[in-house]
């Protein structure tokens, strides 16, 4: 079928529906309830470089693998524990580390495999679930209804961007940053197609977003095309503006009242090329959400808060010939809050040899990310094991308790 300009503005306005890593709008979804422990959940939306962010330096064929990487900005990256380095985009975190307020998970993966789509990806990260279409809504929102005393005024959501991961009988209310143009995530499917072979649309329709967009602007506009799965999928560029730091400022405030959980995106995590500079900014701007909330919500509910960050897959071992690194497998999880038991990286770590990765180009999987968000609210919360290895994450095996608490 032939796209022209006149067919795919008819059709902008009937389509309505979840666009991975849209950067319009950011949601973010609190609860009240009766435990203390403040959990905060960020999905960094487009795939975050476990091997770069926790770099495993003390495995000689990292060197092998990423040649040009090695040698730029992540040279300079902080030993954390003879093994693993930080990367210098989290630099301001270092003092969390060295507080035990901040931690990582290596080698993490949901079950999803193969396809390497950050649509179903991160549907299923959000999902929690075993497969797509396997159960209803999303893990956190089916956590809530296990809960009891979760009032009606349990959650509040910061956007107009689809949550799964909350989507479900345990309400959730909505609060945006800023009133810009909210458009079909399926418009915007549509959109990238039609920009592949039409470069002044493209920028033309970046300039009309950016106009209606606020305080959530797009900088320099521009899209980031990739081929995954013998389709076109458009990961439109971050926001450059604070639209981040307002989501934590919100978030912290929420925080220090009533509620308890906090759920948003960050997006920019897709670095199929020049990744040395688009990582470290992603880095940056997760940094500062972190060092927002903790600032935000003051030292006494600090130490009752724990942050995860987690992503849809990691990315390919080798570094590819633009200077990134492609769609792989497992990844990484980021731990930071008062009340973890943080200084440490955790994970089975499988090695970087050929025969080590998985379809022998991407980090193996040696865990499931969703048993250490299982852990979480069991600390968190007091979800039952029961519960959330049968309704939050139905199927799941938690596994030894990894003590991420305090």
């Amino acid at each position: 079928m032939t796209l022209s300009r006149r067919s795919f503005l008819t059709r902008t306005a009937a389509m309505g529906c979840s666009l991975a890593a849209s950067p319009l709008l950011t949601p973010v979804s609190f609860a009240a309830a009766p435990w203390e422990t403040r959990l905060v959940v960020i999905i960094l939306r487009g795939g975050m470089d476990a091997l770069d962010v926790v770099q495993p330096y003390g495995d000689p064929d990292l060197a092998k693998l990423r040649k040009s990487l090695s040698a730029g900005p992540q040279a300079r990256a902080a030993d954390l524990d003879g093994f693993y380095a930080l990367h210098p985009g989290l630099a301001k975190l270092m003092p969390l580390w060295q507080r035990g307020e901040l931690g990582f998970v290596q080698a993490v993966s949901t079950p999803y495999r193969d396809r390497r789509s950050h649509f179903d990806g991160q549907d299923l990260l959000e999902a929690g679930t075993m497969a797509l279409g396997t159960a209803d809504g999303g893990w956190l929102n089916r956590m809530l209804q296990q809960m009891p005393e979760v009032e009606a005024r349990t959650a509040f959501a910061i956007g107009h961007e689809r949550l799964l991961m909350l989507e479900g009988a345990a309400p959730v209310s909505q609060w945006a940053p800023g009133a810009g143009l909210a458009m079909s995530p399926q418009a915007e499917r549509l959109a990238g197609l039609l920009m592949e072979d039409d470069p002044l649309f493209h920028r033309a329709l970046n300039e009309a977003l950016e106009l209606t967009r606020g305080d959530l602007s797009l900088g320099d506009g521009g899209a980031e095309a990739s081929e995954e799965d013998g389709s076109m999928q458009t990961m439109m560029q971050p926001p450059s503006g604070k639209a981040h730091t307002q989501v934590a400022d919100y978030a912290a405030q929420q925080l220090s009242g009533d509620a308890r959980i906090a759920a948003f995106s960050i997006n920019g995590w897709d670095t199929h090329f020049r990744q040395a500079a688009g990582l470290t900014s992603a880095l940056g701007r997760l940094s500062d959400t972190i060092l927002t909330l903790r600032d935000g919500v003051g030292a006494p509910v600090w130490q009752k808060t724990v942050v995860v960050a987690v992503t849809e897959f990691g990315r390919t071992a080798r570094e590819n010939g633009t200077g990134g690194t492609d769609h792989g497998t497992g990844g990484a999880m980021l731990l930071a809050g008062g009340a973890l038991r943080g200084g440490r990286v955790l994970g089975q770590w499988p090695g970087l040899a050929e025969a080590d990765l998985y379809d022998r180009r991407d980090l193996m999987p040696t865990g499931d990310v969703r048993s250490h968000l299982a852990w979480l609210l069991h600390g968190a919360t007091g979800a039952t094991q029961r519960d959330l290895e049968n309704v939050v994450f139905p199927g799941l095996d938690m596994g030894a308790d990894p003590q991420l608490l305090l």
